[in-house]
Order: structure tokens, then sequence, then C-alpha cells
């Protein structure tokens, strides 16, 4: 729907319905900037069925009111709620089809994987990378599109009746919760650092100078509206830093910059490699970010041996928990919160500061109970 009248018709359809909402979202990563929702899915039982274009109309309040109660059905639901966010579409209650098939043991929780294998159907192929925010959308992405959230609701039901039989209900629900109470994704510090190829650049100078030219390709791609990554890719700039470039004839030497598109802005990318190079030595980026938290696994041992023994355990410990639960042990508990238990475990080490230490880092309450007699053991052994 592209109008308003279809769209407030469309919200009293829905407002009328029963049961849970199928939501769903395309976004064109890869494509634009940003992870903006080109087109919002929506189906409810009496309802139909709603496609709806949020860039002629960015006001979806009255879809809001009409399902802010109702719960909504998601797969992967942290891919999805910021871009709905954005546009005004805040779940109270969320039910993550994804997630839910995690906590159920399945060996594959992709939604074609979990559709296939719970209600034998098999979902069509073939756009889910598409640029979505191409106009007018093509008649066979839009039937894509709809598959998406026909199914949703009954897969809901199907997994909710196995965590049920598996005693997860109540591990679901928490889970649920907690991914409506960590709201959107703060910004990333230093974003940069996620520069594919970064760890090849050894000095705080050439960090510098990445970190320059990322800058100048990010207000790039945003001015544009396009992806970073087809404004110049990760590996260039890279290998800009590492050959450090004398003048522009030099850096258009570089294979990656042969390109038209590149010869056109050469100027901009050398100019952004040398405000990187003339940085004073006190203003570069040191080679990791303060505060981050363990070092990388592989050098405990060596840093402190008896924090690589007390991990060791924990994992091993863990990874018990997983089989016999048949739950990833990632969702067990979050692998960053075991490391940073395990490298500045709580004084004292009993069961209680290690209780304390797990709420304080964002456990819940199933993962406590599951647990922290596994990582007070782990804590105790070094």
């Amino acid at each position: 729907m592209e109008n308003s009248a279809q769209l407030v018709d469309y919200a009293a359809a829905l407002a009328a319905g029963s049961g849970p909402v199928a939501v769903d979202a395309e976004r064109a990563s890869g494509y634009r900037y940003g992870q903006r929702a080109y087109l919002v899915q929506l189906r409810r039982n009496g309802s139909g069925t709603g496609l709806v274009d949020p860039v002629p109309l960015p006001d979806l309040s009255v879809i809001q009111a009409a399902i802010a109660d109702t719960e909504w059905v998601l797969h992967a639901a942290n891919q999805d709620l910021p871009c709905l966010a954005e546009i005004g579409l805040v779940p109270r209650r969320v039910f993550d089809t994804e997630l839910a098939a995690r906590l159920a043991g399945l060996p594959r929780v992709g939604l074609g994987a979990v559709v296939e294998s719970l209600l034998g159907y098999s979902l069509q192929k073939g756009h889910s990378a598409a640029d979505w925010s191409t106009r007018p959308l093509p008649e066979e992405w839009l039937v894509y599109a709809a598959l998406d959230v026909e199914v949703l609701v009954d897969l809901r039901d199907a997994l909710a009746e196995i965590l049920e039989e598996q005693g997860k209900t109540d591990w679901a629900r928490q889970e649920f919760e907690a991914i409506l109470a960590a709201g959107p994704p703060p910004p990333k510090a230093d974003p940069w650092r996620r520069t594919s190829g970064v760890h090849g650049l050894r000095s705080r100078r050439q960090l510098g100078m990445l970190r320059s030219i990322w800058q100048a390709r990010d207000d790039m791609a945003r001015r544009r509206d396009v992806a970073p990554g087809r404004v110049l890719p990760d590996s260039a700039m890279v290998s800009a830093v590492q050959a450090d470039p004398a003048n522009e004839g030099a850096l258009l030497e570089l294979p990656v910059f042969r390109g038209r598109a590149n010869r056109k802005l050469v100027a901009t990318w050398f100019s952004a490699l040398a405000r990187g190079r003339a940085l004073p030595e006190a203003e570069l980026p040191l080679h990791s970010k303060p505060g981050e938290g363990p070092p990388p696994v592989n050098r405990w041992a060596d840093r402190d041996p008896a924090a690589a023994t007390r991990l060791q355990v924990a994992r091993a410990g863990l990874a018990e928990l997983s089989e016999k639960h048949s739950v990833p042990v990632e969702n067990i508990l979050s692998p960053d919160l075991v490391r940073r238990i395990m490298w500045s475990p709580p004084e004292p080490r009993d069961s209680s500061a290690v209780i304390e230490a797990l709420r304080a880092g964002g456990a819940r309450d199933w993962q406590i109970g599951l647990t922290s007699d596994v990582l007070t053991d782990a804590v105790n052994r070094a």
C-alpha cells in the first residue's frame, strides 16, 4: 500500500483481527547507507497480509495503534526492531521464532530451514539480499516478501508447543523480554575499527590514516545515501594505508584505485590519508580501544595462566549444559560475559558474588539458575 487511505483501512483490519501479528521488514543493506526499512510486511488472522511502503508513508502511527498491545511475531527480531522503531513501530510483546528455535535445540535456525522442518513448506528463495529501495518493486519480490509473514504465526505456535514440552516456555519469555528491554543498540565506538583487514595494520600511524580515510568514505556515503562499501571497499582503504603513497599518482597505481570512479575521487582519498599521516602522536588511535575488557583469549595463557585455566573449566561446564539442554552454548550464556567473569572474578569467589556478577552482566534468571554453580566452580579453580 502506498497511500494514506489504504493504510488507514488496513490498520482498521489489523485492529479487528485476532491473535498475534506477524511482522517483517526489508532493508537495502549493501546498497544504501544505514539500515532503514524499505518495506514492512504484516499479517494477522482475519486481517490478511499487508505490504506497507514506508517511503511514501513515513507516518505509520495508525498501524502502531492497531497492534501495539498485540504480540508481534518476528524471525531474528534484533535485526528488524531497530529499523521498525525508526518508523514508529515498537512492540510491547514479541515472539522471536529464530531465538525460539535456538532454545528448542533445532539444528538450523534460518527461517527457511525452520519452516521446512516444522511446517513442511519450502519458502521461495532468492531476494533476501536484493536492493529493496528499488521502485517500483518487482511483483515477484512482493510475493517473496509476503510469503515470509504468511507462515510466521503457524511457526510461532509450533515452536511454542515444543518449548512447552521441553519446559522452556519461561526461558523463552525471559529472552523475549530482554530483547525489548535492551532497546536499540547504542552507536558503536570507533566503528572504523570494524574495517575488514584492519588487523593487518601494525602501527598507530597506520590506524590514524585508516580512521581518516574511513571517515571521508563515511561522509561521502551518507551524503549519497549509498552503502560505504560501494563508495570504496574496505580492501582499498587498507591497501592505501599499507602502500602509504607519496602523491595522488602513486595512489592511482594501486589496482583497487584504477577505476574511473576512484580517479575522480583520488584527491579526496589522498587528502584523507595525508591528514591521518600528519596527526600529532598524541592524537593517534591506540592499538585497541581502552576499556574493552579482557584481552584476546589466545593471549591468556601468557598473560594470566590462572585465568586461562578458569576459562577452560567454565567452557567445559557450559558445553555440558549446552548438550544436556539442547541449547547452543552462546544462548546458555553470553561468551563475552563468561570471559569477563573468568578474567576478573568477583570477590569473594562465592556463589552469591558470581550470581551478582551474572545479573550485572545482563544474564537472565534462567541462565543464572543454570550456570551459577558451573561458574562458581570455575572461578575457584585457580
